[in-house]
């Protein structure tokens, strides 16, 4: 036992008088707060027995002294006076656990009650003192309370010996690394951190702990034992966690503008942080997307399930499948929750869960299957905006090793999330409605079935974005012309939602009024353009907001040639009938709404069985895709085998989208037809009227080639009245052409750009009433502007048609 050195400044300093005696009770050392209080310097001691410092009962004193504790004891000073003082004792051990000696600390007896005494046994902190052996020295008070002990029946024990009884995980893997921290200190000399888990006596509450342990030295510098001090920091570990959910919770929940995705995002999130098992069951108008009634529910509530959840693979507690509707009885917890609009907190026993699981007994099957018998449940209702939208019930199974049931940090917690899922599922609710909205809107007013004609085979697809933007303003179109021809049309308007749809709607309808007067397509571009900018100086259009591409073809299956113009759109590509595959090289012009700029025409031959590609952006460009890239794969999935032109556009779609587009793609093919030269007939005329005869006698004398011999009579009063005017209000060249095909067409062309128009003669006029005739005998008429200047056509439906 080594001596304590003379210069003890520290336990003067401190104000201690501090004495190391052997087991037989001899001093061995002395500190220089014990020569204050008594008058002997270490010298005059050191070798003598305690005992003689006595005044009294030596034996007795140092007796009670040796048995633990402390107690008041009177000493005699050197200078003759008697002093009383407080002792204590403690126990050294040294190798195999034998007693070593004794550590006495002494203070006058009216220190005893020291701040510092009354601050170690108050403390709210746990605080212990061990020996470098692990064994019991000091505990204060709350460190009593901690353990359900008293400190006399820990002192001198060895920790392990008192943590071998731990009856649950949390408080033997706390014990075990207790000892190993405590070991640690001894043997590096160094303090050390430790964090761990405890349970209460009764196993019903968790306690987190946050403990430091530091070394205790002798003046020397040599280790004495190890002091403790641990906070019990539950209530801060709770608070950090709950805070942390809520803050995942607000990047987790609601990363989809969707009903189904964000209720499961709710219940992947709390299994198994705060439950074992969660459900969410929602109204069906609110799965719907439509509006729920205000106000409380009724009494049996039907609700439809969207997500569950659970910590057991296969979700065994889930009594109700995904996508069923269950009626939910006005005592049970979820309906209670819903008619209240504040949270039900239940558990087994409870009358009312009692009697719900009792009326439904797959439910209280399942609650029960795998976890025992016992559980805590949790209704909380969800509400946003004032609306009840449904109710997420979660349930945690009371175990020994999980036995804590729900308390009102977890109602707050549960409500906090069901409010932030509620505002989630709401957005969901409404961008539904309004994308189902949209996309009604938008497909009322694509095609719904193509107009026959017979100059091409058409194919086509349009596929909404899944896009939280909402759907967009594409569209496409296939217009009968006359003479056999046909507009193919495609557009893009900028923007989502309900309004680029209306502005869609609207192009469209230009679109085929100015496709009626057979205006060439860059002529028509130009007067949607214009169309486009009165739009975007409306008052009631959001400014910049109206804009759009569109790409304009007419093919004339006669001469087998395809003018084209664009706005901002895309290039079509063509399949020509030997397998290659071209992109039409064409000016792509401005942006309808841009103004001021011109737009020009292409025109390029197309052999009968070429494939037309016209679509939208959405199809070639994409975040990982532009779109020469995009080009390159529609080129290559044209070329690919396939039956027909259905099969094409299902091969292009899924070369390019493998997944639901972020925009909306619109696809439009076009397999090109031609009239042989058997089924058109044409006749150059001199501006003579006497050609006339001439003209009625080569149509019939046709007519009667192709088995018409019916229609001759009404062909020969159109040819008459047709080229009648060409040779009256015309001029050279005049040229007549009949096109026999689904109908008969006339068409009689002239010089003069000046477009006749029907009139009603008066009683005494001579003339004017040809072109009522026409329109009374024939199926439709009208006029089309042309290189040299005008054509009249006529159509009549024939026969067999």
């Amino acid at each position: 036992m080594a001596t304590i050195p003379h210069d003890t400044g520290q336990a003067a300093a401190a104000g201690d008088a501090l004495a190391l005696v052997d087991a037989h009770g001899i001093v061995t050392g002395w500190s220089e707060g014990a020569g204050l209080l008594t008058g002997y310097t270490a010298r005059e001691v050191s070798g003598r027995p305690v005992s003689a410092l006595v005044d009294g009962n030596a034996v007795a004193v140092w007796r009670a002294l040796r048995r633990g504790g402390g107690s008041v004891v009177a000493v005699r000073r050197r200078d003759g006076r008697r002093a009383e003082l407080a002792l204590r004792v403690c126990p050294l051990h040294g190798a195999r656990g034998r007693r070593a000696g004794y550590v006495i600390t002494a203070a006058p007896e009216d220190r005893d009650r020291t701040l510092g005494e009354l601050a170690f046994r108050q403390s709210p902190l746990s605080m212990s003192v061990f020996d470098t052996e692990q064994r019991y020295l000091r505990m204060n008070d709350t460190a009593c309370r901690a353990l359900g002990v008293q400190e006399a029946e820990l002192r001198g024990r060895f920790f392990p010996a008192t943590a071998e009884n731990a009856e649950n995980a949390d408080n033997a893997e706390h014990s075990r690394g207790f000892l190993h921290h405590l070991r640690k200190v001894v043997e590096t000399g160094r303090p050390v951190h430790y964090e761990s888990w405890t349970r209460e006596p009764t196993g019903l509450r968790r306690h987190a702990w946050n403990s430091e342990m530091w070394p205790l030295r002798d003046p020397s510098g040599r280790v004495l034992g190890v002091a403790l001090a641990a906070f019990d920091s539950s209530e801060q570990h709770w608070a950090r966690q709950r805070l942390a959910m809520l803050n995942e919770a607000a990047a987790r929940i609601g990363t989809k503008l969707d009903v189904v995705h964000t209720a499961r995002e709710l219940a992947e999130l709390v299994v198994p942080r705060l439950a074992d098992f969660v459900s969410v069951d929602l109204l069906d108008s609110v799965v719907r997307g439509e509006e729920p009634a205000v106000g409380p529910v009724g009494d049996d509530v039907e609700l439809r399930r969207v997500a569950h959840h659970s910590r057991s693979a296969g979700v065994p507690e889930a009594a109700i499948d995904l996508g069923t509707a269950d009626v939910y009885p006005p005592f049970s917890p979820p309906s209670r929750a819903l008619a209240t609009g504040r949270a039900v907190l239940t558990g087994t026993g409870a009358p009312d869960l009692d009697i719900w699981l009792a009326l439904h007994g797959p439910r209280s099957a399942k609650l029960r299957e795998g976890d025992g018998e016992h559980f805590s449940m949790m209704a909380v209702p969800l509400v946003a905006r004032g609306t009840t939208l449904g109710v997420a019930v979660f349930v945690r199974a009371l175990t020994t090793q999980s036995p804590d049931p729900f308390d009102q940090d977890d109602v707050s917690l549960a409500e906090e999330l069901a409010s932030r899922a509620a505002v989630c599922v709401d957005n969901a609710r409404r961008y539904t409605r309004e994308r189902t909205t949209a996309l009604a809107l938008q497909r009322s007013l694509l095609p719904q079935a193509m107009q026959a004609q017979a100059a091409v085979e058409v194919a086509s697809r349009y596929l909404p974005a899944l896009s939280q933007a909402g759907v967009g303003g594409d569209w496409f179109d296939v217009i009968p012309l006359s003479g056999t021809r046909v507009a193919l049309v495609v557009g893009d308007v900028v923007g989502h939602g309900i309004h680029a749809s209306v502005t869609m709607g609207r192009l469209r309808t230009a679109v085929w009024t100015l496709a009626d007067v057979d205006l060439p397509p860059d002529e028509l571009l130009t007067h949607l353009d214009d169309l486009v900018s009165h739009l975007a100086a409306d008052e009631s259009t959001v400014a910049g907001a109206v804009g759009a591409t569109c790409l304009y073809a007419v093919y004339d299956p006669v001469d087998r040639r395809c003018t084209l113009a664009a706005a901002g759109h895309p290039p079509p590509v063509v399949l020509f009938p030997d397998g290659t595959v071209e992109v039409i090289e064409m000016s792509a012009g401005p942006m309808l709404g841009v103004g001021g700029l011109p737009f020009e025409a292409t025109e390029v031959a197309l052999p009968e069985g070429a494939v037309l590609a016209l679509y939208t952006d959405g199809l070639v460009e994409a975040r990982d895709l532009d779109v020469g890239a995009g080009t390159a794969i529609l080129c290559a999935a044209l070329a690919a085998p396939a039956d027909d032109l259905e099969d094409v556009c299902d091969t292009v779609l899924k070369a390019l989208l493998p997944e639901r587009p972020a925009d909306d793609v619109a696809l439009l093919l076009a397999r090109t037809r031609a009239l042989d030269a058997g089924q058109v007939a044409v006749w150059d005329l001199p501006a003579d009227p006497a050609v006339v005869a001439t003209a009625r006698q080569n149509a019939t004398e046709q007519l009667a080639r192709w088995g018409l011999d019916e229609a001759a009579f009404v062909t020969e009063l159109v040819v008459s009245e047709l080229v009648t005017n060409a040779i009256r209000y015309g001029g050279t060249p005049i040229q007549l052409r009949l096109i026999r095909d689904r109908t008969l067409i006339c068409e009689v062309s002239d010089a003069s750009s000046t477009t006749p128009h029907m009139r009603r003669a008066r009683a005494y006029d001579e003339g004017g009433r040809g072109l009522l005739l026409v329109a009374q005998l024939t199926e439709r008429w009208g006029t089309r502007p042309n290189s040299g200047g005008k054509i009249i056509w006529a159509e009549q439906t024939l026969p067999d048609h």
